[in-house]
């Protein structure tokens, strides 16, 4: 079993301070901006975490809006970037992770992904006239829910209470168990319960999200039970392109080079891992960016002329780059939700449309000729839960769904040329192993 070799592994014995801790999480930065300096990194917490220069540059400026916006208050997003080469020795705990864990939540040993809680408020104590700080978990998991959470739980308190309300947090999760994939577990935070179940590769892709194992004790009530660790509302986020929905599915599918535009750092986050997680089960294996800005190590690597765009998604809030990325084949632009709008769910696809409209304009900005038809049942059944208010959830489930069959269609032909074992969706379970 997986949980027995799990725990017979040398990780799990003679663990030293700070190994549970990494487990989860590699560090904690918090980021603030120096008025001769510009985003600087105030303190890396535990101290014996080395990061490079490149790295620290790289998680201070992506730790703060990009250009001059108006992110008042406190605005959560999160990032990825690339781990210096040279540093790329993979936590041991990862190796067997890794195994049980479905493809599409496996680490990256040459990434790491910061969950952002940003702040900015008028402060006349302040010679510029502002706080502005932001806290930042660094993690190798893509538990975006997990930490996005988490991060807004820390973030408050340290801003209240200073640097102990961030030690004792650490110091909570140097005692959580680790990520097992298949087990649930509750994970204490200054006082409370977070329950979460870790996904496994043998669950099933439809299931309840709060499944627990039968050979599983019984846990304590936890103050909050997140459904998942990792998945976000693809309703929410597709609904200003939903009729696009294939399309969509079909350029993540096949790796093409695509830039989201949106209004803020959040929207960005969301929308690009949306686009990330329509192929599940199956892992996007190229490059992403739910957040990108001009000042990334990547820049001029990415927006380069003298060559065809990589095969990268990248979310990006800046209008500077509605001319500089003006030679990418495929451009998603979404605006902020509003709720006058949410009956309007179908954009026209804009062909030939100048890049200029893209500075207001919502749609998907594409010569791509898709191979699929429009799905105009599926769109239909949606459309038709706008109008009767129908739940989100009960909508990104019938979408989710729906994206999944996509998936499960493209993989059939292709199980009898691969070790893939594949069961149909009509029998409610699909295993990849």
């Amino acid at each position: 079993m997986a949980n027995e070799e799990l725990l017979k592994s040398p990780t799990t014995v003679g663990l030293l301070p700070w190994d549970r801790f990494h487990n989860w999480v590699q560090c904690v930065c918090v980021v603030t901006f120096d008025l001769e300096l510009g985003q600087a990194m105030e303190l890396v917490y535990p101290g014996h975490v080395k990061l490079t220069d490149k790295e620290k540059t790289n998680i201070c400026y992506l730790s703060f809006p990009d250009s001059n916006s108006g992110c008042m208050g406190d605005t959560q997003f999160h990032f990825r970037i690339r781990q210096c080469p040279g540093r790329k020795v993979p936590h041991p705990y990862y190796v067997t992770y890794n195994r049980e864990c479905p493809a599409a939540l496996q680490t990256d040993n040459g990434y790491y992904y910061g969950y952002v809680y940003f702040r900015q408020i008028k402060d006349r104590t302040i010679r510029r006239g502002y706080f502005q700080k932001s806290i930042v978990i660094i993690s190798k998991l893509p538990f975006v829910s997990l930490f996005n959470y988490l991060v807004g739980i820390i973030a408050p308190q340290f801003f209240e209470n200073g640097l102990p309300s961030l030690e004792a947090v650490c110091h909570n999760i140097d005692q959580w168990t680790a990520p097992v994939p298949g087990d649930t577990l509750n994970l204490p935070v200054v006082g409370s319960l977070i329950q979460v179940r870790i996904p496994c590769r043998s669950d099933k892709v439809i299931a309840m999200p709060a499944q627990v194992r039968s050979q599983e004790p019984e846990l304590l009530p936890a103050n909050t039970i997140l459904p998942s660790v990792h998945e976000v509302d693809l309703f929410s986020i597709f609904q200003p392109v939903l009729g696009h929905v294939q399309l969509l599915w079909e350029l993540v599918l096949t790796g093409e080079p695509l830039v989201v535009m949106t209004a803020s750092p959040t929207l960005s986050a969301k929308t690009v891992q949306s686009l990330v997680h329509m192929i599940w089960p199956l892992k996007y294996c190229s490059d992403y960016r739910p957040y990108f800005t001009i000042h990334d190590s990547e820049f001029r690597e990415y927006t380069t002329k003298t060559q065809a765009p990589p095969g990268v998604i990248l979310g990006v809030t800046n209008p500077f780059f509605v001319k500089t990325l003006q030679h990418w084949p495929h451009v998603v632009r979404i605006g902020e939700m509003q709720e006058e709008r949410l009956s309007r769910t179908l954009v026209r696809l804009k062909k030939g449309s100048t890049m200029k409209a893209l500075e207001c304009s919502p749609g998907v900005y594409t010569r791509y000729k898709p191979f699929l038809s429009k799905d105009k049942a599926i769109l239909k059944k949606l459309q038709k839960g706008v109008t009767s208010k129908r739940p989100l959830e009960v909508q990104t489930a019938l979408l989710k769904r729906y994206l999944l069959e996509l998936t499960q269609s493209f993989m059939i032909p292709l199980v009898k040329f691969s070790s893939i074992s594949y069961v149909r969706l009509d029998e409610k379970c699909v295993c990849y192993k």
